[in-house]
């Protein structure tokens, strides 16, 4: 159990990330017809801030967190996509079918629509990104995303090495830069050993007498190597999903035979990864640049 001193810390940390007004998207796209099946899209914002200038900006693909629930939808991730069309990309915040009810005990995503919505959208955002943000380069795309939206991020990147009978599995590997992968939850065994929000990995894939036969479909440490560069940023001070996940994942690729980047971050939390007002916001950023440009 935390101590009172963490504990406070990390409710500081997410009540910061949360504060935030919400950022309207320049512009909304469907890719499908469920109404949970957008894409907010934010326009590069070229300034004192941006990373770097050019005639099209790299697209940072991101997919948000929130344990696969129904209350957390992408609209958390509203002001993140905001600091980074800020510092000069272009973004698509991608939503997505999630818990069946908004209510505290909701199961954990749907089976297998929540997959299901990430490949789409996936699938479809180079003509929504052509018509919505002709600002972007979707030759320099980095995909992004939190906790949950982490494993997701790391799932799709690792499509081509699905099970050959996953509906989901492509025939190569996806045109990507690299995936920044922010606390994902990319271990389900060593998540549910710890618990991690309460469970929500079991949940996602529909219990304890689906759990093994799935996990082989959906784990991304099961999913290795990839061949795409990827980068994991690790608050060392996350009570959410700790640093135990993301290290059992880097492991797991090591010993595939794949270098996978952990930037482990002392003194930080769950939250601060997400949070424009936060140094560690600048960090991945950074993160994100390194593989983009």
């Amino acid at each position: 159990m935390p101590d009172d001193a963490a504990a406070a810390r990390a409710a500081a940390e997410e009540e910061s990330a949360f504060s935030h007004s919400p950022v309207a998207p320049d512009v909304t796209a469907a890719y499908g017809d469920h109404p949970d099946q957008v894409i907010d899209f934010h326009a590069p914002r070229p300034g004192p801030d941006s990373t770097a200038p050019g005639a099209l900006a790299p697209l940072v693909v991101v997919l948000h967190g929130g344990a696969w629930r129904a209350r957390y939808d992408r609209r958390h991730l509203g002001p993140f996509a905001d600091y980074l069309a800020r510092r000069g990309f272009a973004v698509a915040n991608v939503e997505y079918r999630r818990g069946d009810d908004g209510s505290a005990g909701a199961p954990a995503g749907r089976w297998p629509d929540t997959f299901d919505d990430v490949a789409a959208a996936l699938d479809a955002l180079p003509a929504l990104v052509g018509e919505a943000l002709p600002q972007a380069d979707p030759r320099r795309t980095v995909l992004t995303g939190h906790s949950a939206g982490g494993h997701l991020a790391l799932w799709a990147a690792a499509r081509h090495v699905l099970p050959p009978d996953a509906p989901w599995r492509t025939d190569g590997p996806a045109d990507l830069r690299g995936v920044v992968a922010l606390a994902p939850i990319a271990d389900f065994q060593v998540a549910e050993k710890l618990e991690v929000c309460a469970h929500a990995s079991l949940q996602l894939l529909g219990g304890p007498d689906t759990f093994a036969t799935r996990r082989p479909y959906a784990d991304p440490v099961l999913l290795v190597p990839t061949g795409i560069a990827t980068t994991l940023v690790q608050g060392r001070a996350d009570l959410v999903v700790p640093e135990a996940v993301a290290e059992s994942y880097a492991d797991a690729a090591a010993k595939a035979g794949e270098m996978v980047g952990l930037t482990l971050l002392a003194d930080v939390g769950h939250f601060p990864l997400i949070d424009p007002a936060a140094d560690a916001c600048a960090v991945v950023a950074e993160e994100i640049a390194q593989l983009a440009w």
